[in-house]
């Protein structure tokens, strides 16, 4: 488990509760430098990819204990979705060896605001 995934892991669960291993499938389990060499084979993928990522961030997001991040925005007008995609291309081209679902938890991270980055 990459220690984005641990750290995942730990932000939520509810206090006093165990953290979970889990396997992420589809393509969040491909590495960065995976998805680095499909969109530049395939641009067209990169919204697969998005897709994906979003579906995860809405998956962790309902998972999340009661109280926490209820009113978190995974598409504010802030930070719309173009952004959220550079942000992922950036990230993953700046960590290869991480995989995209550490890319989307960096990101999930970042829509949560500044609180969440300390």
């Amino acid at each position: 488990m990459t220690k984005t995934l641990l750290l995942a892991a730990f932000l939520f669960t509810a206090p006093c509760a165990q953290a979970q291993m889990v396997k992420v499938v589809g393509l969040g389990a491909s590495t960065c430098a995976q998805f680095n060499e499909e969109i530049a084979r395939r641009p067209s993928v990169e919204r697969d990819y998005f897709a994906w990522a979003q579906g995860f961030m809405s998956g962790v997001l309902l998972r999340a204990p009661t109280g926490q991040d209820e009113k978190l925005d995974l598409a504010p007008p802030s930070f719309p979705l173009h952004q959220q995609a550079a942000f992922l291309r950036l990230f993953c081209s700046s960590n290869k060896t991480q995989s995209y679902a550490d890319a989307v938890l960096a990101l999930y991270i970042r829509l949560r605001g500044p609180e969440a980055r300390t």
